[in-house]
């Protein structure tokens, strides 16, 4: 059976039907549609300003490729200006081949681009090194929490070496909606009632963040890039599969299997959760050491950096007596090094 006529030029065969409305399009058609929605969120939300200049936290996966691409192709309307930062966080075999993509489209696309490095950063730390620290205290799953909160704080530092006004980064409407998910299967109403919106105002001095692809379902972000023909990297982070994230992808892929709207109405219910103000979270603070927002006396990254060099990662997770505040006596575990152990193996996964 033929394939039907575009329902918007009717002229060209569609070549897909979009995974929500149904809708018929063909390649061209479709990746115009996209970027009309991407172009209404972000003046709608007005999430970028004329004038802006917008660090794009660039992976080399699909996700920031094509935020990159479309804010590309959008930022002559917008007046806005696009610098890509990137993060090497220090995973062999990994994070390499990432760089080299997210470098071949910044010289395709003549974007100016800066890579930060956890160990330039977190005085040697290393994911991989990271993952060390951690499996030899039983906590291999907790490399992801590692890993976003050091990746943030990264991205952030990138952003303000370039001279960025706002921070921009990937995340689609199914990395949302996991989210959603993994913070009620936690119970962290603190997270859930901050976790709405299309991005935060930079509070306590932080850039401002935005997500422009949150409206944007995991399905077509992949059909763009496969109608733009961009090149992207696809593996699997090596620490991935220990992740509780993968937990909440499958139960989505179910929910969404039985409510084709899970995903989206996901994301909309954190945009209007609204808790009991005896459920509210305090209003953060200041970081005591560096003077980034925090909840705690210690921000995350802080909190983090502090247990690994204390030779304590489950303290740094928060899973020691008094979480991320506890200090232990002075002189307790002095013969841990600071900095990241050398010369242990790799653990496998």
């Amino acid at each position: 059976m033929p394939a039907p006529q575009c329902a918007s030029c009717r002229k060209a065969r569609a070549a897909l039907r979009r995974p929500r409305s149904g809708q018929a399009l063909c390649g061209t058609c479709f990746c115009a549609a996209f970027e009309a929605e991407v172009l209404h969120t972000v003046v709608a939300g007005r999430l970028l300003p004329p004038g802006a200049v917008v660090a794009v936290g660039a992976s080399g996966g699909k996700d920031s490729t094509v935020l990159a691409h479309v804010l590309r192709e959008l930022a002559p309307r917008l007046a806005i200006s696009l610098h890509l930062v990137a993060v090497d966080e220090g995973i062999g075999g990994y994070r390499d081949a990432a760089l080299a993509a997210v470098r071949r489209q910044a010289a395709r696309w003549e974007l100016p681009l800066t890579v930060v490095a956890y160990a330039e950063l977190f005085g040697g730390w290393t994911m991989d090194a990271v993952a060390r620290s951690t499996a030899g205290s039983g906590r291999s799953r907790s490399c992801c929490t590692f890993c976003g909160v050091l990746r943030r704080r990264a991205l952030e530092e990138g952003a303000r070496r370039v001279g960025a006004t706002h921070v921009v980064t990937g995340h689609n409407a199914d990395d949302m909606a996991e989210t959603v998910l993994m913070n009620f299967l936690r119970g962290d109403a603190g997270r859930l009632a901050r976790g709405g919106g299309l991005g935060s105002p930079g509070e306590g001095g932080a850039l401002p963040r935005c997500r422009p692809l949150q409206l944007a379902s995991q399905k077509e972000v992949v059909l763009y890039a496969h109608f733009r023909r961009l090149d992207y990297f696809s593996e699997e982070c090596v620490y991935a599969p220990e992740a509780f994230r993968g937990h909440a992808r499958e139960l989505l892929k179910l929910l969404e299997a039985a409510r084709p709207s899970a995903v989206l109405d996901l994301v909309h219910s954190a945009e209007r959760l609204a808790l009991a103000p005896a459920a509210r979270p305090p209003p953060p603070g200041a970081c005591s050491r560096c003077g980034a927002l925090a909840s705690r006396a210690l921000c995350q990254a802080c909190a983090l950096l502090d247990g690994l060099n204390r030779g304590r990662p489950r303290l740094a997770i928060g899973k020691g007596r008094g979480g991320l505040d506890e200090e232990g006596p002075p002189g307790r575990r002095g013969s841990q090094p600071s900095g990241p152990p050398a010369s242990e193996p790799i653990p496998g996964f």
